[in-house]
């Protein structure tokens, strides 16, 4: 089949550029070109596995970096790139919260502003779809809609700030550029393989209660009470590609969470049934379990937990009317989370085991 759109993704080979890129590729007539960090080519090589030799043939890796200007591209394949492309998934971003302060801003702003002027320079560009986050909203309560973005609010960490400073940079340039914002929940494992690329987040309790002993009940930190927005990576990369291919998404923001989602505690007593352990039972009051993850030697590595801790107890609604507007009539749906939660746990037992044994098989022999 002819080759009917050319793609360009950048943020490969993170777990959600790659997802995204086998989402793409699902469509014989797509050819996909990867915009990758010279320090990251080795991984992308071996990510390469995941696509089968037909998608292979229709993804090209370009060496570049996008927060550096023209993406780092040399002016011939800058020239080259924008006569080509029909649309842009811009993927890359920092979402690690002990992230420094100059990397964030170098990738989630500094980046930003470099594809939007590749985007400006691109001849035939249908849509430039950013892929941000629906935490921009911060330390808001209520009700969040997709058009709003600063409504006063506070930013708990330096990746909430910068990724809505980069989505400030994107509305700018609306009505100049095709665009579109997606804002993602919290994006967990693959509901239909349980695939994750990293234990953080929701993630962290979900190891203390699947490590846990079988006849030990983990208390929650806060009351478990508001709801706890989670939603599989794969709904999240075929609803962003569906809608960016639709010309009313042009101008839009859509949110990408589950519709119905459930309490904290509702969540963790699903982890708890599939994991084949007790109940969580009781809760530490969130302050405590904040202060407790400040104690000396934590804090390097407890800004996740913390910053986890905090949306657990933020009574904050997504609405997705725009997301359900241009959806409707596929069959892309978020499913709900007990539906996949045994998918989850099964993956996260798997990589459990795994390490135990690495471990074992690294110890010396003392006979040896």
């Amino acid at each position: 089949m002819a080759t009917k759109e050319t793609v360009l993704l950048t943020g490969f080979p993170s777990f959600g550029a790659r997802k995204m890129a086998s989402e793409l590729l699902t469509d014989p007539s797509v050819v996909v070109h990867a915009i990758v960090h010279k320090k990251l080519a080795e991984q992308a090589s071996l990510s390469l596995d995941e696509l089968d030799a037909d998608q292979k043939k229709r993804f090209n890796v370009i060496a570049g970096d996008v927060a550096a200007i023209d993406l780092g591209l040399s002016g011939r394949e800058f020239r080259a790139l924008a006569k080509d492309v029909d649309r842009i998934h811009h993927a890359a971003e920092v979402s690690f919260l002990g992230a420094e302060r100059k990397t964030a801003e170098d990738v989630n702003v500094g980046g930003v502003r470099e594809i939007v002027e590749f985007a400006s320079a691109c001849t035939k560009l249908k849509c430039l779809a950013v892929h941000s986050t629906a935490n921009v909203s911060g330390t808001r309560h209520g009700i969040v809609t997709e058009e709003e973005l600063a409504k006063g609010q506070a930013f708990r960490n330096v990746v909430e700030e910068t990724k809505a400073r980069g989505e400030k940079v994107v509305r700018a340039a609306m009505g100049k550029i095709p665009v579109c914002i997606f804002r993602p929940t919290t994006v967990i494992g693959d509901s239909r393989t349980g695939e994750v690329d990293r234990f953080d987040g929701p993630y962290l309790l979900i190891l203390l209660i699947v490590s846990s002993p079988t006849d030990f009940a983990v208390p929650l930190p806060g009351r478990g009470d508001m709801p706890l927005h989670l939603v599989p990576i794969d709904y999240v990369v075929r609803a962003a590609n569906a809608i960016a291919k639709d010309p009313r998404a042009v101008g839009r923001t859509f949110h990408l969470t589950d519709p119905a989602p459930l309490t904290a505690r509702r969540v963790f007593e699903l982890v708890a049934q599939a994991g084949g352990r007790r109940m969580p039972r009781g809760f530490i009051p969130a302050n405590v379990t904040k202060a407790l993850l400040r104690a000396p030697g934590l804090e390097r590595f407890a800004k996740s937990p913390r910053a986890f801790v905090d949306t657990l107890v933020t009574p904050v609604t997504y609405s997705s009317a725009a997301t359900t507007e241009l959806l409707a009539g596929t069959d892309i749906r978020c499913p709900p989370f007990e539906s996949y939660v045994d998918r989850i746990i099964d993956f996260v037992q798997l990589r459990l085991k795994e390490r135990r044994e690495k471990k074992q098989n690294d110890v010396a022999d003392p006979l040896g």
